[in-house]
């Protein structure tokens, strides 16, 4: 006997599942070969997962579809409706060889189409287009506080100035006329007022006083350039080097006897100088080499606590070092020394006793043309004031390293510490 609940059960769940299936396109068609014979062989369908139309989850997978005498049927799931990307990738296969490959965008429709009708060109966008829509501030982590905290445009923003903080937090426009100096608080002014201190005056061109006669080799500036290295003498056009074409004092240009200007030649002169009325403002700043602690030892041989390199090629005639050092002895059982040595010159050595706790010393080392001097000066806590001097012979073209170094002279658990030092370069400065 039938039962017929069960029969109609099985019935619903048939039809259920048949309604889940996603509908399907019919791709039927003749393929040639190009010599006119029908293609035989094998059709590989690949494609990566992607949902139908109507929802239908369609897994990744690939289909083999063999295809006799030119025939070709196939039966596929719409990709045009479906998600972004979903295509197929068809690949014909004769005699184990590949042909070729093509891409398919499969419509929805009941009408049988022809590969033609489905075949689309390579890089072509695949499914309908991505749905666009708005992010909110809040759905961005972070973001809201990264906009709180950016910087904003002031309504004084301007394309082409330089760019100040306003007392709002904005970012604004300097104002002034162009040829203004912008000072550090935002304000701006005529350059060298307000003051910011006399900038250096600008000769360019100038025509040095002098007859251009062949035999006159002295020459008169308007002013005395400074610093001297900023004079340029040009010769018709061609740069003169000082030391070599001609020598500087003060204003006055003297050529060598090689390099006298001869009649009909053109000489010019750029430079900077000082301002009489206000010496102050252009004075060279002095130049702190290097400013440091040092190292302790507690030997009884002469050990390096510390060290400055003063750079090759930066002193010049006229230029000077100051040195400065301070040394402290702990215990009493020995005494002590400390030393300064410039390059092989050795500017400061002195041997303290034991009850001393101190030993402090400063050094003048100074460049005149080829010549070196310098001077020391060294005391203790009950030690007295000693002088010393000399002169040296170091390569300022080099680099030229600074020591300084101490010793015990007996053992016995004292040391000895390099508390501080410092080299400081002064410039050589012409003052009008």
């Amino acid at each position: 006997m039938l039962n017929w609940k069960k029969i109609a059960a099985v019935v619903a769940v048939m039809t259920g599942t048949a309604a889940a299936q996603p509908g399907l396109t019919t791709i039927q068609d003749v393929l040639y070969r190009a010599d006119g014979t029908r293609f035989t062989g094998t059709m590989y369908v690949t494609y990566q997962s992607f949902q139908s139309g109507d929802t239908s989850n369609i897994a990744t997978a690939n289909l083999t579809i063999p295809v006799v005498n030119g025939s070709l049927r196939v039966r596929l799931v719409p990709t045009t409706t479906a998600s972004a990307g979903a295509q197929y990738n068809v690949t014909y296969n004769a005699s184990g060889i590949n042909q070729f490959t093509e891409t398919w965008a499969v419509p929805s429709t009941n009408t049988t189409l022809r590969v033609r009708d489905v075949r689309v060109g390579s890089g072509s966008v695949i499914g309908p287009p991505p749905v666009i829509s708005p992010v909110q501030i809040g759905d961005v982590i972070g973001l809201a506080n990264e906009l709180e905290v950016r910087p904003m445009r002031g309504v004084g923003y301007s394309l082409g100035r330089a760019a100040v903080i306003n007392s709002s937090g904005q970012i604004d426009g300097a104002s002034g006329t162009l040829s203004d100096c912008l000072h550090v608080d935002g304000s701006s002014g005529a350059c060298g007022g307000g003051g910011s201190g006399v900038i250096p005056g600008f000769a360019d061109n100038e025509t040095p006083a002098g007859a251009v006669n062949s035999s006159n080799r002295t020459f008169t500036l308007t002013h005395a350039p400074s610093p001297s290295g900023s004079l340029t003498v040009f010769r018709n056009g061609l740069k003169m080097s000082e030391g070599v074409d001609y020598t500087l004092s003060s204003s006055t240009i003297t050529f060598f006897f090689a390099s006298t200007p001869q009649t009909g030649d053109q000489l010019t002169a750029n430079y900077r100088y000082g301002d009489p009325s206000n010496p102050l403002g252009t004075l060279a700043a002095s130049q702190v080499v290097c400013s440091n602690v040092g190292a302790t030892t507690s030997a009884t041989t002469i050990t390096q606590l510390g060290s400055c390199t003063v750079p090759a090629g930066i002193l010049n005639s006229g230029d000077r070092l100051e040195i400065r050092v301070q040394y402290s002895h702990t215990g009493s059982a020995s005494g002590f020394s400390g030393e300064i040595r410039l390059g092989s010159t050795t500017l400061v050595a002195r041997t303290m006793a034991s009850s001393e706790t101190r030993l402090t010393g400063t050094s003048d080392w100074s460049i005149f043309g080829t010549d070196q001097l310098w001077d020391s000066q060294t005391w203790g806590t009950t030690a007295i004031l000693t002088l010393t001097s000399g002169a040296g012979t170091e390569d300022t073209s080099q680099a030229i390293p600074i020591q300084f170094r101490g010793q015990l002279t007996t053992g016995g658990g004292d040391s000895v510490s390099l508390r501080n030092f410092a080299v400081i370069r002064y410039p050589a400065q012409a003052n009008p």
